[in-house]
């Protein structure tokens, strides 16, 4: 057994234990491997075992990866889980099938009218800044109703839900506040019409916290693919 299907075993256990805690079926949640700053191999690794879902952070590393992984991508789903700048939503349009990452109009407008026509709708989230913090991205929770109703009328594109990386927090209790404010926030957009099912929230050290409010996709790296190398500039 290779140490990334060794870790990634021992985070679907974290997983299931979180479930049956929540009393949620595990099938819930989708476990999306974070693979930023590790290469093709660890993605072929993580697939050998039975992962699927990757998420990346850096448009240009991501690009790269999923070209020489061209072989395998009718069995890859990738997810751009990093900031997304105006200036390439034209090859993310192209080569991605989700973005968690939606905080504004323009980004939103540019990937539904680049999202190429053979293609399906291209799956997002927006991405909520819950925790207040200046230096995060994300809309502001009272702004998310507005974005949502704009995002979810372009053609090419199905909004899916939110996403959040809260503010890092000590204990249990605190790691479920922001979550729990999340999902309260998708329950109010529903409730106001939208039809949303994802809440995109969770990472290696909250995922039990995520799950117990709700999340639907907890997006872990480092503890499947172990301390990360230095990420190359983007």
């Amino acid at each position: 057994m290779s140490s990334v299907e060794a870790k990634l075993q021992q985070v679907r256990t974290r997983i299931a234990t979180a479930c049956a805690t929540s009393q949620r079926p595990v099938q819930s949640v989708t476990l999306l491997a974070v693979t930023k700053t590790f290469g093709p191999q660890a993605v072929r690794d993580a697939l050998a075992a039975g992962q699927h879902a990757f998420g990346e952070n850096y448009v240009q590393e991501a690009l790269e990866k999923i070209e020489s992984l061209a072989d395998v991508r009718e069995q890859l789903e990738w997810h751009l889980i990093g900031p997304l700048q105006s200036n390439k939503t034209r090859v993310v349009a192209a080569h991605f099938d989700w973005v968690h990452t939606i905080d504004r109009l323009k980004l939103a407008e540019r990937l539904s009218a680049q999202r190429p026509e053979q293609l399906p709708p291209l799956q997002v989230c927006l991405q909520v800044n819950i925790s207040g913090e200046g230096s995060k991205s994300g809309v502001a929770p009272e702004d998310a109703s507005a974005l949502a109703e704009a995002v979810s009328a372009l053609p090419r594109l199905r909004l899916r839900g939110l996403m959040a990386i809260p503010e890092p927090a000590g204990d249990f209790d605190a790691q479920r506040a922001p979550h729990r404010a999340l999902a309260r926030l998708l329950f109010d957009l529903n409730a106001a019409g939208q039809v949303l099912d994802t809440l995109s929230m969770g990472m290696s050290a909250d995922l039990e916290a995520a799950i117990a409010e709700g999340a639907t996709i907890v997006r872990v790296g480092s503890a499947i693919f172990g301390d990360r190398p230095r990420p190359a500039a983007n």
